[in-house]
């Protein structure tokens, strides 16, 4: 006698259905479809993962740029001054800095541009 795959099925069904809460018609209620949207979305969350990395990046070397030029420099001419003072900020405390606290932003400057001066 062949045997069906029974309570195992619907496990997995309701792991997939579990997963798939929230979509719009179909891809919430129907196996196949349902499937389909939860792999796209897996890609989708792989890829953009690796995105925000990026983005938070590019975010913070524009407002780095922004709040630099507001002082007379660059954002080449600041980064390059940073490493001669060997100052070791990375782009995230420099943005934040640059937001949250202007008068240490406009000290750190000061030292970019005496290191730029000799």
């Amino acid at each position: 006698m062949r045997t069906t795959k029974g309570a195992a099925r619907t496990k997995a069904k309701r792991r997939i259905f579990k997963r798939a809460k929230g979509y719009v018609g179909g891809r919430r209620k129907l196996l196949r479809t349902a499937k389909e949207t939860i792999l796209r979305a897996g890609v989708f969350a792989f890829r953009d993962r690796r995105r925000r990395k990026r983005d938070f990046r590019k975010l913070w070397i524009i407002r780095i740029g922004a709040a630099v030029r507001e002082r007379g420099l660059n954002y080449s001419q600041f980064i390059n001054g940073l490493s001669k003072t060997n100052l070791d900020l990375d782009r995230k405390s420099l943005s934040e800095l640059a937001i949250h606290d202007p008068a240490a932003f406009d000290a750190v400057v000061e030292k970019v541009k005496a290191a730029l001066a000799a």
